[in-house]
């Protein structure tokens, strides 16, 4: 029982606004206030969506670089084994 009572306990604190929440996606939510305060240039999505494209089609041919090396060895292994 008591620890449902702690599961809930700070989703309550943070729900009225007496605790933090550090698993939020705003972790404070001061820097949105300020950064609406201050005027600054909204962010440019599409270039952060083209920077998170770009790193996932790396990481893709990051790994079919390392299928082609490891079926390359297998194959010459299979080689110099029917050698023998």
């Amino acid at each position: 029982m008591s620890r449902a009572l702690r599961k809930l306990l700070p989703s309550r604190l943070i729900r009225f606004g007496l605790a933090r929440d550090l698993n939020g996606r705003f972790r404070d939510p001061r820097f949105v206030s300020f950064l609406a305060a201050n005027n600054r240039k909204t962010l440019d999505t599409d270039f952060q969506d083209a920077v998170l494209h770009g790193r996932r089609l790396f990481k893709q041919v990051l790994v079919l670089i390392f299928l082609a090396g490891g079926a390359w060895v297998v194959v010459e292994s299979a080689k110099a084994l029917s050698m023998f």
